[in-house]
């Protein structure tokens, strides 16, 4: 359950390669890899010559535009008289002919007829006037006359291409746009309903089941998946059919889209990847456009695997609102993923992987078999699947030798690959912040600490109010320890942290995935010492329990609305799923049971008040002596937490606990209780 980014090894030539995904393939010595598409697939040759001749053509354009002579270069047209009285006046610097044309220049520059000024000059000599002496005329007043041939014009050819080179030019830009798009399937007018999956030949890999530690149940699961498409004869001779899809669930983080590329990895099949968002576009018929694509590529690459992120996207129930836009267009394109799924055609040699975190939100008619054959579900890791994550995680960071996984994995109860390897980086920041060669048991205590509590925050308290964090922590704290079956207390601290001023951190001796009444009511107990020791001590009460208030709510909440913890209300769910509270109505919950229910939540929250405030008036010592073992050293981590209490040992005598730390904060956010 490692993520994404996890070196398959401790192979120091693979480590000093740069990250790759699934089929990417390593180019042998120093050459250079082939020129792809954005979809993976070797670009054309022709695509090369294209380019070549789209800058001949631009080149030949911007010169020829230069040699075409402007306004001013013109040469001025005058009368034969005119020009002779130039000739005369001695302002005819050389002069050249052809036939009746003279061409030439004037010494000073001349306007005539609102032309001009001008210095080159052009004339035609009229027939009759061949024996009018100009030659001795020019000779006379010293005019140059050359045998240069006469300024006739641009070519034919250079006319044409003046002419229609610029419409040559952008007839040739817009191919070369559509066909851009066209091959890069980006969506252009030419693509719309072209497949953006990204193909992943399989070769030398990068990730595999040496990657994915935690979840082995669903490990074992994908690699039958794996065995048949190396070997689908072993199966085929038995009757068995090649599976159509395989559904992973779970919250985010634990793995799902790790397991799918390990699968490609380990089956060496071509593996298509994209996200269920990518099929949809504001154009009604462009998703069911790129379904039948996407399936088409697959089934001429088969056997092959395709993978759709975030299943949801597209999946959802039908029938809900109107057939108009993105509804309408959603639709298609799910009718359109259960026809090539099992239609009458049927996808023969392709697997769907697919992955969502609310697999509750799925049309059926997507989740039957046949379809998603099998749905698998990954659950968060325990605390033996948490070790063998730290071990992937920490491949490549040179640990301290004071550094132990199991006791890492043992404070990190709830955590998920993703928050493991983020703990993993956060230690290494910063072991790297204080200049250490290895990371060592502080640096990631310290980055458990800024991962569950928040980062410090550098505000000075008064004197007061310092004292009176003080004492709601130790109310946190004494309870923990003293409340049978409660976790132990870890750390307590009056340091702010992000949104507190102060935390009291408790986290499970070991993994439990149950909850008793009378543990919950600890907890709520527990949540609550923190007000019972203000209003004990100071005889009012502040702001500062909003966090806590907020938490025992939802626990009582809980326990009278869906597991069944109240006399009164008795064996009846009058709540909604978890995340679905905002659809109450289908419940048809009468106003009467609610009333009842907040009665009851009332009634449980004030005995557990009742039962804090006893508590720790009989053992108001240890309160204040807790109290000043924070005012003077401010955070107290296991061991002195439990000495300055009082207590003889670091632990207490508690029940296996719940599977989340807990976390009482002044102020600060709700820990929810996960839901059993």
């Amino acid at each position: 359950m490692a993520d994404e980014h996890t070196r398959t090894g401790p192979d120091k030539s693979a480590e000093r390669r740069p990250w790759r995904v699934e089929g990417g393939r390593d180019e042998p010595g120093d050459s250079s890899p082939p020129a792809t598409r954005r979809n993976g697939l070797p670009r054309p040759p022709g695509s090369t010559r294209f380019w070549r001749f789209l800058l001949v053509l631009l080149v030949l354009n911007i010169v020829l535009a230069q040699l075409i002579p402007s306004s001013e270069d013109e040469r001025l047209d005058v009368p034969y008289t005119f020009f002779r009285e130039q000739v005369t006046a001695g302002n005819v610097e050389e002069v050249n002919a052809r036939n009746d044309v003279i061409q030439g220049a004037f010494r000073r520059e001349v306007t005539f007829d609102e032309k001009g000024p001008e210095t080159r000059f052009e004339t035609v000599r009229p027939t009759f006037a061949q024996d009018d002496e100009l030659l001795e005329l020019l000779l006379e007043k010293r005019v140059e006359v050359n045998a240069r041939p006469i300024d006739e014009g641009r070519s034919f050819l250079a006319t044409l291409l003046i002419s229609f080179g610029p419409t040559l030019l952008i007839v040739a830009l817009i191919i070369w746009f559509l066909r851009r798009s066209t091959a890069a399937g980006a969506g252009g007018a030419m693509a719309l309903g072209r497949s953006k999956a990204k193909r992943y030949d399989a070769s030398e890999t990068r990730v595999s089941f040496e990657d994915v530690a935690g979840i082995d149940e669903v490990e074992d699961e994908l690699k039958e998946i794996v065995d048949f498409l190396k070997t689908p004869d072993r199966y085929r001779k038995l009757g068995a059919s090649f599976p159509k899809g395989v559904l992973l669930s779970g919250q985010p983080g634990t793995g799902k889209t790790l397991l799918a590329r390990a699968v490609a990895g380990e089956a060496d099949v071509p593996f298509f990847s994209l996200s269920a968002s990518e099929f949809v576009e504001m154009v009604v018929g462009v998703g069911a456009s790129r379904v039948r694509d996407l399936f088409d590529q697959a089934k001429k690459a088969a056997p092959s695997i395709i993978f759709i992120d975030e299943l949801d996207a597209i999946g959802r129930a039908r029938g809900g609102g109107g057939g108009f836009g993105g509804h309408d267009e959603r639709e298609q394109t799910l009718n359109q993923i259960l026809t090539e799924m099992d239609g009458f055609t049927g996808s023969e040699g392709v697997i769907v992987l697919a992955a969502t975190n609310r697999p509750e939100v799925l049309d059926a008619a997507l989740l039957r078999p046949g379809r998603f054959d099998r749905r698998l579900t990954v659950n968060a890791p325990d605390k033996d699947g948490r070790v063998q994550i730290l071990q992937i995680h920490t491949r490549s960071v040179p640990l301290a030798d004071d550094v132990d996984l199991q006791r890492v994995a043992a404070s990190t109860p709830g955590m998920v690959g993703a928050d493991l390897r983020n703990l993993i980086n956060e230690g290494a920041l910063i072991a790297a912040r204080r200049g250490h060669s290895e990371v060592s048991a502080a640096d990631l205590a310290d980055a458990l600490e800024r991962i569950v509590l928040g980062a410090e925050r550098k505000i000075t308290l008064s004197a007061q109010e310092r004292e009176r964090t003080a004492y709601h922590e130790s109310g946190h704290a004494v309870l923990g320890m003293l409340e049978p079956g409660a976790d132990p207390v870890r750390k307590v601290s009056i340091v702010p942290r992000g949104r507190a001023l102060g935390v009291t951190f408790q986290s499970p001796a070991t993994d439990r995935y149950g909850y008793d009444a009378r543990y919950l009511e600890g907890r709520i107990v527990g949540a609550l010492g923190g007000r019972a020791a203000e209003e004990l001590v100071y005889g009012n009460v502040t702001t500062g329990a909003e966090s806590d208030l907020e938490q025992v709510t939802s626990i009582a909440r809980q326990m009278v609305g869906r597991w069944g913890m109240s006399d009164v209300i008795g064996l009846v769910s009058v709540l909604p799923p978890p995340g679905e509270e905002q659809h109450y109505g289908p419940l048809q919950v009468s106003d009467d049971t609610r009333e009842l229910v907040d009665r009851e939540v009332r009634r449980i929250v004030e005995a557990c008040y009742e039962r804090a405030r006893r508590m720790l008036a009989d053992n108001r010592e240890r309160l204040e002596s807790l109290t000043q073992a924070l005012l003077e050293k401010e955070t107290l981590d296991e061991d002195d937490a439990y000495r300055a209490a009082g207590f003889s040992h670091g632990a207490s005598a508690s029940a296996p606990a719940d599977v989340e730390s807990t976390v009482a904060e002044e102020p600060g956010p709700a820990s929810e209780l996960p839901t059993a």
